[in-house]
């Protein structure tokens, strides 16, 4: 009866108690602020040399590498996503355990949980490296960036698309359905907006006609934004759990 009065009282409150629908939100929120500020930014102070190309034609929206590029978009961006990419982790781990849970018994899918965890943290730390290192600075670093983040997004969508198809078949929630059903939406629209972003992207530089590379941007917009919507899709999947900040329980015996 005392020790469990005295385990009652002495057990350690959490410092941080958020639900994971509202910490998946405040996550992508962080980089969307950043992207939107960023391309605002840029139109209204920074018009002529955001949207400048080697091609000299009219283009009337910035790529997302210009208008992070300049000053003072580059540390709204850095700031933002610095605060952004550390959660990305920790949702990383978070779905690893979830898939070491429900795949345990079944080594393929297990496999495949392993590398939707290293493609995460390499599309995370793609992110980083394009954000930190501006086209402007040094432009194959920025670049290798970029492209480790589109095919580490596109690799981890595709994976996760697979093991959520696993889920679906053997779940009744609603709600896990509802989360696969966006997940696989959201992966083909992706995939289609970058193969056409890829198109004007190479015909703005093979032919210079104007426009294309808004077009361009435009559909780089597209792709970026439904990458932040698949993340999103957290929100279905650990809809009841929370997120804690603890400290370590400490012995107290007197």
């Amino acid at each position: 009866m005392l020790q469990g009065l005295y385990g009652s009282l002495d057990r350690d409150q959490p410092l941080v108690r958020l639900p994971f629908t509202d910490f998946a939100v405040g996550t992508v929120l962080l980089a969307l602020t950043g992207l939107i500020a960023c391309i605002v930014i840029s139109l209204m102070f920074h018009f002529d040399e955001s949207t400048n190309t080697h091609c000299q034609v009219p283009n009337y929206l910035p790529s997302i590498s210009a208008s992070i590029s300049l000053v003072p978009e580059r540390y709204i961006w850095r700031f933002c996503i610095g605060l952004h990419s550390a959660p990305r982790f920790l949702v990383a781990a978070a779905y690893f355990s979830f898939y070491r849970g429900r795949f345990a018994k079944s080594f393929p899918d297990l496999a495949l949980s392993v590398l939707a965890l290293l493609a995460a943290l390499a599309e995370n730390v793609g992110l980083l490296l394009l954000t930190y290192v501006s086209s402007t600075e040094t432009y194959s670093v920025h670049k290798n960036g970029f492209i480790t983040f589109a095919a580490c997004s596109l690799l981890h969508m595709l994976i996760t698309c697979r093991l959520w198809q696993v889920i679906k078949k053997f779940s009744l929630n609603p709600e896990e359905i509802t989360s696969f059903r966006w997940k696989v939406r959201l992966f083909l629209f992706n995939v289609s907006f970058c193969l056409v972003a890829a198109y004007f992207y190479r015909r703005h530089n093979k032919y210079c006609e104007p426009i294309i590379y808004t077009l361009f941007a435009l559909c780089e917009y597209l792709v970026v934004l439904s990458n932040m919507a698949f993340h999103m899709t957290a929100f279905w999947d650990f809809g009841n759990k929370e997120v804690m900040v603890t400290t370590p329980a400490e012995d107290k015996r007197y």
